[in-house]
């Protein structure tokens, strides 16, 4: 039966969130309801509210932990009670090659986003996490492991997802030196997750102020990636540099830092990339851009994480304060991911 849900919407591009009630849809036969313990704020979110929003009102948040409240008749993997996450897809095509691989963010027809997309079945625009209650199918649903602070596990359905599938792409581990540049939402999480692959990890970063937290969180080195010196030091070096950076940036001399053979890595998704294509062709070097992982990434990525203690850095914040923390994440103000607690 639908649900009356009390979600925070943006009315208008680039406006505040304030409260608002939907009418949430049916159960079909593999959905799941839960209600929402906490939710992340992404970068996503900012750029949703602003240029890329589609529809309004618009719910944002795609990095949810939750309880079961209701399971349709074909569920098979979860009940009522189950404590479960949700990231950023809720529905693929299940047909093309990448869905049969449990590549579902690479689906070939688009995979549905958790808000502002068009629900495949026809029941209207999907609505995020900054609510009461989500319902989402099954195959997109994942069980919380046990002994993980549940709100710092939010993030990693996106944050995480988004750094831990390209470091197993291009096989971060024992014996690759691996740099991960920008020490953020993402960068802080890239850090803790190639070390703990066994990797020799050097944290980039512009702020000298962030050296002794990127030591804390596991890079062996920290490079100051605004000072040339240090720089010019890092030439041929890296097997792997993952890019977490969002806005526009010099690339030309992080591709001067990999080794031959090389791959610079962005997941930070910046308007446009900065690099001379002449640095690529010295050392047959490659650029790359990569999202957040599909089901089977994802289900590896929770496990990892519960074996080697991983979570996110969290600043936990409540509902009246979702403005205030949109408004410092776009300034940068943020140690490392918001998430609101919705149980409050």
């Amino acid at each position: 039966m639908t649900k009356t849900v009390t979600a925070y919407a943006a009315f208008e591009r680039g406006g505040p969130v304030r409260p608002w009630s939907y009418e949430q849809r049916d159960a079909r036969p593999h959905d799941v309801r839960f209600e929402v313990m906490y939710c992340g704020v992404c970068h996503t979110d900012l750029h949703s509210i602003g240029p890329w929003g589609r529809s309004y009102p618009l719910v944002p948040g795609h990095e949810m932990v939750g309880r079961v409240i209701e399971t349709g008749p074909a569920v098979t993997g979860f009940g009522e009670g189950d404590l479960v996450a949700v990231g950023p897809v809720v529905d693929s095509c299940r047909e093309c090659p990448p869905c049969q691989a449990g590549l579902e963010t690479m689906c070939l027809t688009v995979a549905t986003s958790a808000y502002d997309a068009e629900d495949r079945h026809g029941d209207g625009i999907t609505r995020g996490g900054f609510a009461e209650t989500v319902i989402c199918d099954e195959r997109f649903v994942y069980a919380v492991p046990g002994g993980l602070d549940p709100a710092a596990v939010a993030p990693l359905l996106c944050a995480g997802s988004t750094v831990y599938a390209p470091l197993k792409q291009w096989d971060a581990g024992p014996g690759k030196t691996v740099g991960i540049v920008g020490i953020g939402g993402l960068g802080h999480l890239g850090v803790k997750m190639a070390r703990a692959l066994g990797s020799h990890v050097v944290a980039f970063t512009t702020s000298a102020a962030k050296a002794d937290d990127a030591l804390a969180l596991g890079a062996h080195e920290v490079v100051i990636s605004s000072d040339p010196e240090q720089m010019a030091d890092q030439s041929n070096r890296f097997d792997l540099l993952l890019d977490t950076v969002p806005a526009v940036h010099p690339m030309t001399p992080l591709v001067q830092a990999l080794a031959t053979g090389g791959t610079l890595c962005s997941v930070g998704m910046p308007d446009t990339f900065d690099v001379a294509p002449f640095a690529l062709v010295l050392g047959r070097k490659s650029i790359a851009g990569a999202g957040a992982g599909g089901t089977a990434e994802n289900r590896e990525m929770l496990e990892f994480c519960v074996r080697h203690g991983i979570t996110a850095d969290i600043e936990l914040i409540g509902r009246k304060d979702i403005n205030t923390a949109l408004d410092r994440l776009a300034a940068n103000d943020v140690k490392y991911r918001f998430v609101i607690d919705l149980t409050a």
